[in-house]
């Protein structure tokens, strides 16, 4: 193959904008010249002078004439933007090319970027309209050369590149850098022309940023390939074999005085590993990476020869004199966007890289977080990709290079480079649609700006374990005492224990009973999540002072309701992080919601078993918040024929996956949930923009989309519908039961302004004589003589309803004039 070939490259010609300078100015040396005509229009142009004195005059345009220009440019407005291109890194091909299954580093994906730059009006070629000096200039690649691998790989690294170049293709297809180690090279493929390649990827990186630090270009684009982000040490991984980036950071340091200090920004979707190896531990190279890391299990995570753990995650930061400039961004999940990394860029990037007031800026662009990428299932957009550029060439006066790395969507990495390429060259970048982030986006920025806060001033609030050891008791475990106090106070609640070593120290003093849970009356259990603290800290030392705290505990109303009702109540608090007994005092993440589904899940069996099952209760009822949610639905779907003795389940789900109930063996376990649950969804949950939303089965359970945003709100909102679907289930025992202390003193108010019929005295005396308790059947008959049974049941039955007062009083007047007329 003829290396020197670049037929490819001669395309046909794009649309070039004309000029916006108008051409028929007046540009006569001659200016006394002048025709009436001309002479009047420009007398009716000029402006009324006022004043005393004042002359109605021509102004001679000659006084408005510029200086002659003081210096012969602005350098950095008339330099050109670089761009290296070589058709020769092409080359680096599949061995065994399958025909229906293309590689995704596929070799076209530097050359559409070339073409929508030509298209575009951006980089020349023959035959271009205007001269050279308006587009791209050109900078030639090169070979890199072994010492300047050597600065960042090991010299094995190199030999064993080299010696591609002398393999078959049979050999390449069973070659291995580490035999033994692996059975397969991860994620590359070889081929006798990749030694070549890989180094004009490399030494295309070095000389755009030469040509940089060279003056002779204002800033760069180097279309390169291939890429090198994920290039370790001594490791080829993941499409890349040298690290392209680093490797031309460290021979700008070696060679140019004026680059000392380097800012390194990685967009590519995948961390950029190779990037922080090469820099982990150099004060001199900030490294800052967005990537997505879906808590440790996106690509290049669990992919490492030495299985460490995972590498991108916040918590690495660099060490020895290094630590604090390797910057990770972490995404947690997929499908972030403009909004989302823009909102990274104004909390974290910008404000840590302005403070480090680099000498010269590296992006490693990849473009695979591009909208439409296979491998990204991101959606930043061009304009996104071009602001990002915007914010990044207010630094190092200017000196930008962008260095090509992934993306594997040929039109995405057209169009996301084109724009960057725009913006390089002075244009604008277009108008953003939507910058408000989705929550978890904000989640993990937080999180990074309180990690990295330790390390920069720029950033606030400050990580309060930076200060040491606060020597207190974490408030989590300070309100569940205040609760238990609470409700020993009010009603006599007191802990369940927990015989299960397994469950013993998660939820020791986290369930809470009345004293009546084994009688024969309804049992409601909840399983909740801690109450809510609102707090309003101090904006930059993230201090909280507690008059500017709350406490929103509404499931305690619940309890206060049940208890009122004659309910028996188990209350189960759910904490999302179990203090260690030697706690270390700082900041600790909230357990994963699967690990605290599956303990909640676990406990509630054990419950069942031990105390729910064991007791008289006329009436059973889950109702759980969030991972109670998913711990009622596991445990429905784990015992089908127990399940059967619940009355109703309610769930609240607000941010936490929504369960489905349907069972393997059973088909009827759907309809029941069904028929015997309500499920109240926040209007922001997920569920509502997937395909489930369209046709709601009946395995979710009867589903309320919910207005409320926050849990409390929830549960403040949707709690009369709640209790009086409760009192409709319980409707014939609230006929029987025993009336309360505050039941009996309203039913005496409601009699005592009746004028009763002549019944005698030794009725009203026979009041005293059942301890007035009016929901006896003696009682009730001593109090009211022959008066039906079942009308006056209907009064008390009134009052339980907490219907308004003139209806019950309306209702009694029935029933006295009723037994009157009976009399």
């Amino acid at each position: 193959m003829d290396v020197e070939d670049h037929t490819d490259v001669v395309m046909h010609d794009g649309g070039i904008l004309a000029s916006t300078e108008l051409d028929n100015a007046d540009t006569s040396p001659d200016l006394s010249i002048k025709t009436e005509q001309n002479t009047e229009a420009r007398a009716s142009l000029a402006p009324a002078l006022r004043g005393q004195g004042a002359k109605r005059e021509m102004l001679d345009p000659r006084e408005d004439l510029p200086r002659p220009p003081k210096f012969k440019h602005l350098p950095y407005v008339t330099a050109q933007t670089g761009l290296v291109y070589d058709v020769r890194m092409r080359f680096h091909v599949e061995t065994y090319p399958a025909e229906s299954d293309i590689h995704p580093e596929d070799p076209r994906r530097i050359h559409v970027i070339f073409e929508a730059f030509v298209n575009a009006g951006l980089a020349w070629r023959k035959g271009a309209e205007g001269p050279p000096d308006q587009y791209m200039g050109r900078i030639d690649a090169r070979k890199v050369t072994k010492d300047e691998v050597c600065l960042v790989h090991t010299e094995r690294h190199w030999d064993w590149i080299q010696s591609l170049a002398s393999k078959s293709d049979e050999e390449l297809e069973d070659e291995l850098q580490h035999p033994g180690q692996y059975k397969q090279m991860d994620s590359v493929y070889l081929s006798p022309n990749t030694p070549f390649c890989a180094a004009l990827s490399a030494g295309g990186a070095i000389e755009a940023c030469r040509a940089l630090l060279l003056g002779k270009v204002k800033n760069v684009f180097a279309v390169i390939r291939p890429p090198g982000h994920h290039a370790e040490r001594e490791d080829v991984k993941g499409f890349c074999f040298y690290d392209n980036v680093s490797i031309a950071a460290k021979v700008c340091q070696q060679e140019f005085e004026h680059c000392r200090k380097v800012l390194v920004l990685d967009w590519d979707v995948h961390h950029g590993n190779g990037i922080q190896q090469a820099h982990y531990n150099d004060p001199n190279v900030l490294y800052i990476s967005l990537h997505v890391h879906n808590d440790g299990t996106f690509y290049p995570e669990l992919s490492y020869r030495d299985n460490r753990l995972p590498y991108g995650d916040r918590l690495h930061c660099g060490e020895g004199a290094g630590l604090g400039y390797n910057v990770n961004i972490p995404w947690r999940r997929h499908g972030m966007g403009d909004a989302d990394y823009i909102y990274a860029f104004q909390q974290i990037v910008m404000p840590i890289a302005s403070e480090f007031n680099p000498d010269l800026v590296i992006i490693a662009a990849g473009f695979d977080a591009a909208e439409g990428d296979m491998l990204g299932g991101c959606f930043v957009t061009p304009a996104g990709y071009a602001h990002m550029t915007h914010m990044l060439m207010s630094l190092a006066q200017g000196r930008v290079a962008v260095c090509l790395e992934g993306g594997y969507n040929l039109d995405s990495i057209a169009r996301s480079a084109c724009a960057v390429g725009r913006t390089l060259m002075g244009e604008p970048p277009d108008r953003l649609q939507g910058l408000e982030p989705v929550n978890s986006a904000v989640d993990d920025i937080k999180k990074v700006v309180r990690q990295q806060s330790k390390f920069w001033p720029c950033l606030h609030p400050k990580d309060v374990s930076a200060r040491g050891p606060p020597q207190g008791e974490r408030m989590h475990d300070v309100v569940r005492k205040w609760q238990a106090t609470t409700l020993w106070d009010e009603y006599e609640m007191s802990p369940l224990f927990v015989h299960r070593e397994s469950l013993s120290k998660s939820f020791d003093g986290q369930v809470l009973a009345t004293s009546n849970y084994m009688d024969a009356r309804p049992l409601l259990v909840i399983l909740h999540d801690p109450p809510e603290m609102l707090a309003s800290p101090d904006p930059r030392t993230g201090r909280v002072e507690l008059h500017n705290t709350w406490l929103t505990d509404i499931v305690k109303t619940y309890v206060d309701w049940a208890a009122k009702e004659g309910f028996a109540v188990i209350d189960v608090n759910l904490p999302k992080h179990v203090t260690a007994i030697d706690d270390d005092q700082e900041h600790e993440e909230i357990d994963r919601v699967e690990h605290r589904t599956k303990e909640a899940t676990e406990l509630l069996s054990y419950l069942w078993d031990n105390y729910i099952e064991l007791n008289e209760a006329t009436h059973i009822f889950l109702m759980g918040t969030n991972t109670g949610h998913g711990a009622i639905v596991n445990f429905i779907k784990a015992n089908e024929a127990r399940a059967q003795r619940l009355s109703k389940v309610i769930s609240f789900v607000e941010d936490v996956p929504l369960q489905s109930c349907k069972s393997a063996t059973s088909d009827t376990l759907d309809g029941w949930y069904y028929g015997h649950s309500l499920v109240f969804v926040s209007d922001e949950h997920a569920f509502w923009s997937s395909d489930f939303a369209r046709k709601i089965r009946k395995r979710f359970g009867r589903i309320f989309k919910s207005s409320a945003e926050t849990m409390s709100e929830m549960l403040a909102a949707h709690k009369e519908s709640v209790t009086d679907a409760l009192l409709d289930e319980t409707e014939d025992w609230q006929l029987t039961r025993p009336a309360s202390p505050d039941e009996q003193q309203q039913l005496e108010t409601e009699l005592g302004q009746k004028s009763l019929p002549p019944l005698g005295n030794s009725a009203l005396s026979a009041l005293g004589h059942s301890n007035g308790n009016l929901a006896s059947p003696g009682a009730r008959k001593a109090r009211f003589g022959m008066r039906e049974e079942s009308d006056v049941a209907e009064v008390i039955a009134t009052i339980r309803r907490g219907q308004k007062q003139h209806w019950a009083t309306a209702a009694l007047d029935s029933v006295l004039s009723g037994n009157a007329a009976h009399n």
